[in-house]
């Protein structure tokens, strides 16, 4: 499993992106939903201050996470910096 994080690229992303970053967010938001039907994602979404989008993914490789990373549509474009940790599940609701 990996954690990734994306960082905005300004303060007051939100409120001042351009057309153009906006429809690359569009892209950026289906492309999540498409790695959660193909069973990749786990969870996504930004923290509620904006300053950074959080997501974990289980993939079989390092390498398979990395390009899911590198393909998102926020990352290749240029919008969005980010960074990977690996990651494991120490305590889960419900879970035993």
């Amino acid at each position: 499993m990996q954690f990734l994080i994306i960082k905005k690229p300004r303060e007051n992303f939100i409120e001042t992106m351009t057309e153009e970053e906006a429809e690359i967010m569009s892209k950026h938001f289906l492309y999540l939903k498409q790695k959660l039907s193909e069973g990749k994602l786990i969870i996504a979404g930004p923290v509620t201050t904006g300053d950074f989008g959080l997501s974990v993914v289980e993939t079989e490789t390092e390498e398979e996470a990395r390009e899911i990373m590198n393909n998102d549509p926020a990352v290749s474009s240029g919008i969005m910096t980010p960074t990977m940790y690996p990651y494991r599940v120490s305590l889960l609701r419900g879970r035993d």
